[in-house]
């Protein structure tokens, strides 16, 4: 199977040095991720364009191939295509068409697209003319150039021709890692998740901060969102994910500061952590998900009073954009659904908040506040690698056994998102099978016969890992892991 990879066009306007280290840091990339599906695929080009040639040729392999290519950042879209020699007339170039496209056409609409790269003793509308006639006779369907229900594609690279049998949309902006690294403070709810997809698709090499204002249950959701996200979209490159225990810091606010200036010095305190947790990771730049006058403590002038505490650029992709814009493209990209089960713990609510905080207001509030409580906050940060994030949930970590082959009478839980399970469904010849996504698993186990032994199953395993552990930390003690040969 080949594929066709066409770049983000804000690449190719680049300078002939940035262009090349951008298209091989994303080949680079492609690879890593494709040679875990099939070890033989290969990814070669450089400045035009990328070939990927995989043995894989359809069924769910063939849909993880097509998934990578969908949601690494830096492609633009990719095409499924047929390569052969260019036959010496276009006689031969419609018999190599005819065969992909006549079956599809009958009782539709058709345009024919060529594009051409070489000398040839024939147009590009040539081809587009030869090959539509001789479609309609054989098909009887109908020539449509505006708005078609089908079209059919064809490129010639000099001596090569490529017909073209799908288009694959890209995700866009620039490959992973070619831009600096960032440290995103996520709170797992619809902003700080569409925020941190914004900086991986733009290149950026994207760290988790949680700042843990509640509990087990919050930091689990929350690494559901980052674990999710990273699996999806950015799992080329290993980041970080790091949690920093602030129920001392929010006890503080809520008996020392006044009340409506609380938001803001929560804000302000988060920043300061977040600082020195980018000075760990040796990252320069912080992402949050704040969007102009969404909340109280986000218009411009507390914003500005904020990001005082920190000299490193605070970056906000949805500083202009609408909640409804927001939620759609987390309905887009598959955070929605956990989105909205995500608890919320904020202790700190303001009855009258202030929407123009004044700095030497919010300096004296501080003055009451301990700040040794901060130091020590940021002191036991944890710090994990984002594939590692089921160690130190709780106070210990839980022993998960893993299965390859279940026995009868187990439940097979299939637990990834629902987009994922239509796509692939996970069929076990004589096996039980139920679909239960990760973000509804938590309120939906408890529900399910309790002497029943039931394995957890996801495609790469750690998410299943994070659930099974998180399961059996709460009593349950009938739930492993299922991870087939």
């Amino acid at each position: 199977m080949l594929f066709v990879v066409r770049f983000f066009p804000e690449i190719t306007i680049k300078s002939r040095q940035v262009r090349h280290r951008f298209i091989r840091i994303l080949r680079r990339s492609l690879r890593s991720q494709l040679t875990q599906i099939d070890p033989g695929a290969t990814v070669r080009g450089d400045w035009d364009n990328l070939e990927v040639v995989t043995g894989v040729e359809d069924g769910p392999e063939l849909q993880r191939v097509v998934d990578c290519l969908a949601h690494t950042p830096g492609i633009a879209w990719t095409m499924q295509v047929r390569k052969c020699p260019l036959p010496a007339d276009m006689d031969g170039i419609l018999e190599q068409v005819r065969g992909h496209y006549a079956p599809l056409l009958p009782g539709r609409t058709f345009a024919v697209r060529c594009k051409r790269q070489g000398v040839h003793s024939f147009s590009s509308m040539d081809v587009e003319r030869h090959v539509g006639a001789g479609l309609v006779r054989e098909t009887g369907a109908k020539v449509k150039l505006h708005d078609p229900e089908i079209t059919v594609r064809i490129e010639i690279h000099r001596n090569e021709l490529f017909v073209v049998e799908r288009t694959i949309a890209g995700l866009g902006g620039y490959p992973l890692g070619s831009q600096d690294g960032v440290l995103s403070l996520i709170s797992g709810g619809f902003d700080s998740a569409v925020s941190s997809f914004q900086c991986i698709r733009r290149g950026l090499l994207t760290h988790y901060c949680f700042f843990n204002l509640g509990g087990k249950e919050h930091e689990l959701a929350v690494k559901e969102v980052a674990l999710y996200l990273w699996m999806k979209y950015g799992s080329s490159h290993r980041v970080k994910f790091v949690s920093v225990p602030f129920e001392g810091v929010v006890e503080q606010i809520v008996t020392r500061i006044d009340s409506s200036q609380m938001g803001v010095v929560l804000k302000r305190m988060m920043l300061r952590a977040a600082d020195r947790v980018a000075d760990h990771l040796k990252v320069e730049a912080l992402v949050t998900g704040e969007s102009v006058a969404q909340v109280a403590s986000q218009t411009l002038a507390n914003l500005a009073i904020i990001e005082r505490v920190t000299d490193k650029p605070v970056l906000r992709p949805l500083i202009t954009t609408d909640k409804q814009e927001i939620i759609d493209i987390a309905r887009r990209i598959g955070t929605e659904e956990f989105s909205k089960s995500v608890p919320e713990y904020c202790g700190v609510i303001s009855v009258k908040p202030t929407t123009r905080a004044r700095l030497h207001k919010i300096e004296s509030e501080e003055e009451r506040f301990d700040f040794a409580v901060l130091d020590d906050a940021v002191d036991n940060m944890q710090v994990q690698m984002i594939d590692r994030v089921i160690e130190g949930l709780g106070n210990r970590a839980v022993a998960v056994d893993e299965v390859a082959e279940p026995q009868a009478g187990t439940v097979v839980i299939d637990i990834r998102h629902p987009d994922e399970e239509e796509l692939r469904p996970l069929q076990l010849a004589g096996m039980k099978v139920q679909c239960i996504p990760f973000y509804e698993l938590r309120s939906r186990f408890t529900g399910l016969t309790p002497d029943c032994q039931y394995l957890l199953y996801c495609d790469k395993g750690i998410m299943s890992r994070l659930h099974a552990s998180h399961l059996r930390d709460a009593g349950h003690l009938n739930v492993a892991v299922y991870r087939p040969l």
